[in-house]
């Protein structure tokens, strides 16, 4: 406990600090150090954007006549709740075509609609569990039951950072979604791979300013500091284990400085704020979350997700569908905005920006206007980092119930994503308690239908 005491006072402490730590991390390897790849990569970092509560597929992304035309029959469809006998409900939305590809996207999102020629529209998707809890743990670690690393952990371990000034993987969340911390947990990875949660806010991340203590206080602590670590290395010689530890505090030790510049959007012009859908000195809504994203990417960390569940609320609507009309526009502008700045700024080649939510939605009512949990099928998207733009892969039946051709599982989602980034899915491993894990356990394929 002292040690750790000591370690956590040397945060904002004298410049020496720094110099402590390179002589430490001179001794081992640097276990953020960027790594190569298994094959030539076509994105650098991944900017995930996940919508929480289970958004209906059929009233965004997955255009069903049909189910229009059925509204009211009873009848019992595969997949899920559906199996009960309920009265089918048509979509509130209508859907028309996007970009110069044509892919119908729904009313819900028309500023997405537009940028359908960068997106590659996933409308085949499936999971495992209807339940929030295990889905939203599997579309991020790839297990339904267990806690399991993170794919942004795993990113980490297996990329490296590209900026030690600032965390590798890094989530903004306003609240936290099913599963809750979970969603971006190292587990049995070492700890410096866990994303680093931001809360927007005025105070995005809390503690930034340095203490300034007198020069000697200063000195005692970093003395005592350096013996104690000298102890530990004495009684254990050749562990690396400090080393990593003290790359973390090095790593909060220059964030003071950069992440404060990160988090200042005083600097972006007024077409880029409106872009997003912000006004300047907003420091909350997923327009902010959306441009500190780019902004994170910019400076190259490696994994950023936009967690989804602000003042809106979740996608869960089983009471009314109508609730997807303003968790839509919360975040339609923002994303639209995101994909076509990073476009202009010539990030989008190297940058993976991905939508996902757990699970769709079923076609019969469930509640009084409302929809139940659906893990089917879903629709989820890709755009940039070397994806097909403007294609829809995959088709449900006439009423959105079942996967009717090219099934993508949640394993295939992330092996395609790992291959993207230049990562062989069966060749990043961790060995832990006996055996090799990872992200895809023993599943998944490369959806190679997606790759430009």
């Amino acid at each position: 406990m002292l040690r750790r005491n000591v370690l956590k006072s040397l945060i904002g402490s004298s410049p020496l600090f720094s110099g402590i730590v390179s002589q430490l991390l001179a001794a081992s390897e640097d276990p953020l150090a960027p790594k190569g790849t298994h094959f030539p990569a076509r994105a650098k970092r991944v900017i995930f954007l996940f919508s929480t509560g289970g958004v209906s597929h059929m009233d965004t992304f997955d255009p069903k006549p049909a189910l229009f035309a059925a509204d009211g029959k009873t009848m019992g469809v595969g997949g899920g709740l559906s199996n009960q006998q309920r009265a089918l409900q048509r979509p509130l939305w209508k859907y028309q075509p996007g970009g110069t590809c044509g892919t119908q996207v729904s009313d819900l999102f028309p500023h997405i609609r537009e940028q359908m020629d960068d997106i590659c529209l996933i409308r085949s998707m499936q999971s495992n569990d209807n339940e929030h809890y295990q889905a939203t743990l599997a579309i991020h670690t790839g297990s339904f039951f267990f806690s399991r690393p993170s794919i942004g952990s795993w990113l980490s371990y297996g990329l490296g950072t590209m900026n030690s000034n600032l965390p590798s993987f890094i989530v903004l969340a306003p609240q936290l979604p099913y599963a809750g911390t979970l969603v971006y947990a190292n587990d049995f990875l070492p700890a410096y791979h866990q994303g680093v949660r931001v809360v927007p806010g005025a105070t995005p991340i809390p503690n930034l300013d340095r203490r300034t203590p007198q020069q000697r206080v200063q000195e005692l602590e970093l003395q005592l500091a350096e013996r104690l670590n000298e102890q530990h290395r004495e009684r254990h010689p050749g562990q690396g284990e400090l080393a990593a530890r003290m790359r973390t505090f090095e790593t909060a030790f220059h964030m003071q400085s950069e992440a404060r510049d990160v988090f200042d959007l005083s600097r972006e012009s007024e077409e880029t704020l409106g872009l997003y859908g912000l006004q300047r000195g907003q420091t909350d809504g997923f327009g902010w979350q959306c441009l500190v994203a780019r902004r994170l990417a910019e400076r190259g960390v490696r994994f950023i997700e936009l967690v989804d569940g602000g003042s809106s609320g979740n996608w869960d609507s089983h009471g009314d569908m109508a609730d997807h009309g303003p968790r839509a526009k919360a975040i339609d502008r923002p994303i639209a905005g995101l994909l076509q700045d990073l476009k202009r700024l010539g990030m989008l080649d190297d940058t993976l920006v991905v939508w996902t939510t757990e699970f769709g939605r079923t076609p019969g009512a469930d509640g009084a206007k409302g929809r139940g949990h659906h893990s089917a099928c879903f629709s989820s998207w890709l755009a940039g980092g070397g994806v097909k733009g403007g294609m829809a892969y995959g088709q449900t039946d006439e009423l959105a119930a079942t996967v009717a051709e090219n099934p993508v599982h949640v394993h295939d989602f992330h092996a395609t994503i790992l291959h993207l980034l230049g990562i062989d899915h069966t060749r990043l491993t961790y060995r832990h308690g006996g055996r090799d894990y990872r992200l895809t356990d023993v599943h998944g394929k490369v959806v190679q239908e997606l790759l430009a």
